[in-house]
């Protein structure tokens, strides 16, 4: 998953901004003729923040890196399954033993993984949005999440490599995967499906996140209040499902790629969409709809509800810390 993602901060810090233009939803009013939702702010100097790099960047990795390992841990057994279907050739028996394989080492990849991407994200979301007009925010998420998704993929594409692995049964352990792999395969082993990986998700990431950010958008402008975090878990399992049925082809050749080991039956992404389109037939391309949809869904679901209430809590350490460092100022 990328899988597997942001909030509203009450004006309390930049970091924790789901767009700069909406810290003063209130004084907003909507401008129905443009393509995308958006809100025009009526906002004075005063009530502007400086933009804080450091601090966004390291409250994304903290935040990123909770919401993938929490929502990793909880769905792994349906991630397996669906590697499983993927992986096995026209009938061919599921394994259904060992849904857990692999989940340590996974996380190990996950943990940093998810940081990076929502550390890189999140400044850049917020540049951009900067920068667009603001009727175009929906093209800055799209360039974010695509940004974000190329940042960890250098640390995503080995671990997922490892982890279906193991999820097909191919080795033990995360360590001796990585050893024999390597030895076996050349350092470039633990990036197979590398451009396949890039393929599905970058669309992948670029369509949920803007998904849910513009949907949180649009809602919060139809009910002009702050968003509950059931009402944000909703939004993120709807975005991830959608975003998960219309990338599952390009899953499957990931899948393909990254499993077939030294063999090296598919040469590229292109000879796997044919020699699986010619021999399988072109509905195995949506093998594992039904898991992944089902899994990025709750996953959704799960990741920005975590991400977001994460974030509030770091909102509110830093409005804490401010008041107590401006009282001890006037003291």
């Amino acid at each position: 998953m990328s899988p597997p993602i942001l909030s509203i901060n009450n004006g309390n810090s930049p970091a924790v901004s789901s767009d700069a233009y909406l810290s003063k939803f209130r004084n907003s009013k909507v401008e129905s003729s443009k393509p995308f939702a958006s809100v025009t702010m009526e906002v004075t100097m005063e009530d502007e923040k400086p933009f804080n790099f450091l601090q966004i960047l390291f409250d994304g990795i903290i935040a990123g890196g909770t919401a993938g390992v929490v929502v990793e841990s909880v769905l792994y057994p349906i991630d397996t399954i669906k590697t499983r279907l993927q992986a096995a050739r026209v009938g061919s028996k599921i394994q259904w033993k060992g849904l857990y394989s692999g989940l340590a080492g996974n996380l190990a990849g996950v943990l940093p993984a998810s940081a990076v991407f929502v550390g890189v994200y999140e400044p850049t979301k917020q540049k951009l949005l900067k920068v667009f007009p603001e009727n175009l925010s929906a093209f800055a998420h799209l360039t974010a999440g695509a940004i974000g998704g190329a940042a960890s993929s250098l640390i995503r594409v080995p671990t997922e490599v490892v982890k279906q692995r193991m999820q097909t049964g191919q080795f033990a352990s995360a360590p001796d995967a990585v050893r024999l792999i390597v030895a076996k395969e050349g350092f470039k082993g633990l990036f197979a499906g590398y451009s396949s990986f890039l393929l599905r998700d970058l669309p992948f990431d670029a369509i949920q996140f803007c998904l849910y950010e513009q949907l949180r958008i649009g809602y919060k402008i139809a009910a002009r209040r702050e968003l509950s975090d059931p009402e944000n878990a909703v939004i993120g399992a709807f975005a991830g499902a959608i975003t998960g049925a219309i990338t599952t082809p390009l899953d499957v050749l990931k899948t393909r790629l990254m499993v077939q080991g030294s063999g090296a039956k598919y040469k590229g992404l292109i000879s796997c969409a044919q020699t699986i389109v010619r021999e399988e037939g072109p509905a195995v391309l949506l093998k594992g709809i039904g898991p992944r949809v089902l899994w990025i869904g709750i996953g959704g679901s799960i990741f920005f509800g975590v991400l977001e209430k994460t974030k509030q809590l770091l909102s509110d350490h830093h409005s804490t810390k401010s008041l107590k460092s401006e009282s001890s100022k006037v003291k």
